[in-house]
């Protein structure tokens, strides 16, 4: 009698798009190598599309900060209990966490504590940040950690953690030969010649667009008082609408040198002569462009002050970690004001070419694409051999 040849298993847990995204192409890269292992997981539509077999959709889970979480605490238990009862019916062979630490690290504690599954986490807290008492759980629970920041290597290999620094998924979505190359200019910007455009990316979230909007247009005005040949393109992320971003212009009148734009930030970017950004991922994603970026943020007054005590970094901007410089001037808090962001703005329009070249340094310290790729190599291994931690030559 022949029996059914059991499948090797693996679970995929995400609980965010961007996550959702990255996770797939990991998938899509794990099949590239073996087609014949099945997915199940959490996750959303690309993870979907890849074939992975969801048992929870993610379109119900969104949480980002503590007042969302209280709100979907019900949805956040439901997808937690589903995972329980997945892995209780049908134990995976190894478990690939994606982003989403709040719900993957107790997913991980679960897991090894009650089958001691091996667990790979790619795109790993940040736990350089703030709240590094996470690296303790991290080291106790996830057999090998995929890295996306250079830095963070270092951080990992002092706390014991088995892990590989993999490459950033993003350096795939940005080839070299996309930035836009910004030659001297032959007069400056400051003194009103040649057309020039601005993109303004107040965020993706609705504190955000409170906090930043009406700066950005504002120091916009500014700067259009100075340069009379100037276009200023509005990203509106997925997540905000469209009626938000037209109110924040609305009250000036004045909006024939603005216009929202839809769609994938990267053409804003290819357009863009300068780039007025939220901080945040789109920060490197411009630095991969090569588009000269002045970093702002602004927050409560309280919010503020907690992060202060919390968050314990040099840099606010993801550039700036990486090349531990600031090789993109940061505005934050008091200093995110109209004026010093349009003095600042002009300033580098004048020397646009000066910053460009400062900005190609983040790209060498990335390294080359494919981080998924690698990624998939360290999960074949972990399924594949007893022998961990598994480890590169060479990034490669």
């Amino acid at each position: 009698m022949n029996f059914p040849v059991k499948l090797i298993h693996i679970m995929v847990l995400t609980g965010e798009p961007s996550g959702d995204v990255h996770a797939s192409h990991l998938v899509r890269e794990i099949k590239g190598i073996d087609n014949q292992i099945y997915f199940s997981g959490i996750g959303g539509i690309h993870l979907e599309n890849q074939g992975v077999d969801l048992f929870y959709n993610i379109s119900k889970l969104s949480a980002m900060g503590l007042t969302e979480v209280i709100m979907q605490f019900a949805q956040i238990k439901k997808a937690f209990d589903l995972f329980k009862k997945k892995l209780e019916t049908n134990m995976p062979d190894l478990i690939i966490l994606v982003d989403y630490p709040g719900f993957n690290l107790k997913a991980a504690q679960f897991a090894k504590d009650h089958y001691n599954i091996n667990i790979l986490y790619y795109i790993t807290p940040k736990v350089w940040a703030w709240n590094r008492s996470r690296l303790k759980k991290i080291k106790k629970y996830i057999d090998h950690a995929a890295l996306i920041l250079p830095f963070e290597e270092k951080l990992y290999k002092k706390a014991g953690v088995p892990a590989t620094y993999v490459g950033n998924p993003l350096v795939d979505e940005y080839p070299e030969n996309l930035p836009k190359i910004l030659f001297p200019r032959d007069s400056l910007v400051s003194k009103g010649k040649g057309p020039v455009v601005i993109g303004l990316l107040p965020g993706s979230r609705k504190a955000e667009i409170k906090n930043l909007l009406d700066i950005m247009i504002k120091a916009a005005r500014l700067i259009s008082l100075t340069h009379k040949n100037i276009h200023f393109m509005i990203s509106k992320a997925e997540s905000i609408t469209r009626a938000s971003l037209e109110e924040g212009l609305k009250k000036y009148g004045e909006n024939d040198v603005f216009q929202i734009k839809e769609g994938p930030v990267k053409d804003i970017f290819l357009k863009s002569d300068l780039v007025i950004a939220a901080s945040g991922t789109v920060t490197l994603e411009a630095a991969l462009c090569c588009i000269p970026t002045i970093v702002v943020y602004k927050m409560s007054p309280f919010s503020y002050r907690v992060a202060k005590l919390l968050v314990r970094v040099k840099y606010a901007g993801l550039a700036n970690l990486i090349v531990d410089a600031e090789v993109m001037p940061e505005l934050l808090q008091n200093d995110a004001t109209p004026e010093k962001i349009s003095k600042k703005a002009l300033y580098m329009l004048d020397n646009q070419f000066y910053f460009q070249h400062k900005i190609k340094l983040v790209r060498k310290l990335l390294g080359p694409k494919g981080a998924s790729k690698r990624t998939a190599k360290i999960a074949i291994h972990m399924l594949k051999s007893s022998k961990l931690p598994f480890k590169f030559d060479k990034l490669a």
